[in-house]
């Protein structure tokens, strides 16, 4: 038999609280990181970055050059 709802319980809860589904994350082992960003790469580019620091430096690196050349552009 199915437990019939109190409703005395739902006039107490404030009106604040909300438990809908999407603000529910599971943390802890087997679970997935907070926000986690993941980009697969081409095989070819990958054998040239053997860690994702590598790529992080040749990125930012990228960034400077495109900020030098539009702040000479102008």
């Amino acid at each position: 038999m199915k437990k019939q709802p109190n409703r005395a319980d739902d006039e107490d809860m404030r009106a604040e609280y909300d438990f809908s589904p999407e603000n529910i994350i599971a943390r802890g082992p087997g679970h997935k990181k907070a926000h986690p960003t993941t980009i697969h790469l081409a095989p070819d580019v990958a054998e040239v970055f053997p860690d994702e620091q590598s790529v992080n430096d040749a990125l930012r690196l990228l960034i400077r050059i495109a900020k030098t050349e539009l702040k000479y552009a102008r």
